[in-house]
């Protein structure tokens, strides 16, 4: 019976090499604080869910309230203070701002373990039947594209909810938060392009050698 392969020695490395490599740990503590943060989004997940089933379940709340004024008036024949769409608008403003917190802990689990396996130490996730798919492939240049895309994203329902609510804001406001949007798109598409720049030398290079 064959005795299976030995890996090769680790290299031994000087003290200050050994020093500079080993201070790539002391990110550690950001990541574990980050994990933190993702706790803590989770409780005002659940926070702002539990406001939402009590509001509708109990008959208590902005959006229920919002109904109820505007049945009553239209039954007195009289014009509601409150537009008939406002009940919908909250339930639909509660819904995104669980939408948010949702892409706000995707872009933190990215982060996390993204950033970990990039630049701290591997997690040995290789043939885990639960590895994410975009895992293998991560480097630092995917990551950089993926959370601009994920920026995007979130940027999207804070622009959603902003038109949803443009009758109370103004003009101004409407503006400046499309175009940090449209700039977000920008800087995305500028760090794709630079990627696919930057990946084509190696991709040629690699082909030239086969």
């Amino acid at each position: 019976m064959s005795e299976p392969a030995k890996l090769p020695p680790l290299p031994r490395l000087g003290p200050l090499p050994w020093l500079i490599f080993s201070s790539r740990w002391l990110q550690l503590p950001l990541y574990l604080g980050l994990i933190v943060a993702q706790a803590l989004y989770v409780v005002q997940f659940l926070r702002e869910l539990w406001h939402l089933l009590h509001e509708v379940i109990t008959g208590h709340g902005p959006a229920v309230e919002a109904t109820a004024h505007t049945a009553v008036a239209n039954a007195a024949g009289v014009a509601a203070v409150v537009p008939p769409h406002d009940a919908e608008t909250a339930i639909m403003l509660t819904v995104l701002g669980l939408i948010d917190v949702v892409m706000i802990s995707n872009l933190l689990v990215m982060v996390i373990v993204g950033g970990y396996e990039t630049f701290v130490s591997r997690l040995r996730l290789h043939n885990h039947p639960d590895q994410p798919e975009w895992l293998s492939h991560v480097n630092a240049a995917v990551l950089k594209v993926k959370l601009a895309t994920a920026i995007i994203g979130i940027s999207s329902i804070h622009l959603l909810k902003t038109f949803i609510e443009a009758d109370k804001l103004s003009e101004k406001v409407l503006m400046w938060q499309t175009i940090i949007h449209l700039g977000f798109v920008v800087s995305a598409l500028a760090i794709a392009w630079v990627d696919k720049l930057m990946s084509t030398p190696t991709k040629l290079a690699g082909a030239s050698t086969h």
